[in-house]
């Protein structure tokens, strides 16, 4: 698929594309409370992201969901700020009534890890007909999703999972164009799954739609790395190069001007083929 279509802007989708992530949450793994998210938004325009994605509900291992006024208080100011930009917007919400509250604002994608199961999700989205949507992969919920995770063929169950999201979607009338999919790394899974998952992730582009990767900073690479999440710039970048050589179209980021800047050489050197061959 060529273009992600959401409400105010087709994403062109022949280069990759880098979601910058703007965390308006005290308590996010990597920098909860570090920046004003308006400010923030500000800065990663400037350092070149091709879509904002902000989210008031820190979804790291054990987090708790925090109350629905409290979620809207954090991210309806910086969705306001962040659609006079120039460029797509996404909430990061489950939360049908997030949803709603952004997309009314202006926001262009819903981005949730529960993949629009919570009730009335599914219909805030294809009752706005226009905004695009990213289904991610997660088991179990944050508070629990890393006390036992298991799986029999993790790739076939993350593949069946989300096909049996779109097709809920596309049942409700909404456009296979206006969605994307998160295999939803450092959500429910051990390394050794975040392992296979990765090697094989070429196998999710079957479902026909584009892949929405985020690897930065997460605790995988620092298992991988053994660096804190202050530390873990070069594993990310790399992260992001390899998911884009396995079929990623949008890289979900913390350090932007980076992965922007590897993104540029790695196209120049004739790399960015995300099915692995050789261009010439």
């Amino acid at each position: 698929m060529s273009t992600w279509s959401t409400t105010r802007f087709e994403i062109d989708l022949a280069r990759p594309r880098v979601m910058g992530i703007v965390n308006a949450t005290p308590d996010s793994f990597s920098d909860g409370g570090r920046y004003r998210p308006e400010a923030h938004c500000d800065q990663l325009v400037a350092e070149g992201a091709d879509i904002l994605d902000i989210g008031g509900e820190s979804t790291r291992p054990g987090a708790q969901p925090p109350p629905l006024h409290k979620e809207l208080a954090r991210v309806l100011p910086v969705v306001r700020h962040a659609v006079t930009l120039g460029l797509p917007v996404s909430v990061d919400t489950s939360r049908p009534e997030v949803m709603q509250a952004a997309l009314d604002l202006g926001a262009d994608i819903v981005n949730d890890v529960r993949a629009l199961t919570l009730p009335g999700a599914l219909d805030v989205v294809a009752g706005h007909g226009r905004c695009g949507v990213c289904l991610m992969h997660m088991q179990g919920q944050p508070a629990t999703m890393q006390l036992d995770p298991h799986y029999t063929d993790v790739v076939a169950e993350v593949r069946d999972f989300l096909a049996t999201r779109v097709q809920a979607l596309v049942a409700q009338g909404v456009t296979r164009n206006r969605i994307a999919l998160d295999p939803g790394y450092g959500f429910g899974k051990t390394l050794d799954h975040h392992l296979t998952l990765f090697a094989h992730q070429q196998a999710l582009l079957t479902l026909g739609q584009p892949l929405l990767v985020g690897w930065s900073r997460k605790g995988m690479l620092g298992q991988l790395t053994g660096r804190p999440p202050g530390q873990r710039l070069v594993a990310s970048v790399a992260a992001a190069l390899a998911a884009v050589q396995r079929g990623a179209r949008i890289v979900r980021v913390h350090d932007v001007a980076e992965t922007v800047d590897a993104l540029t050489i790695w196209a120049a050197a004739g790399l960015g083929n995300p099915t692995g061959e050789d261009n010439r």
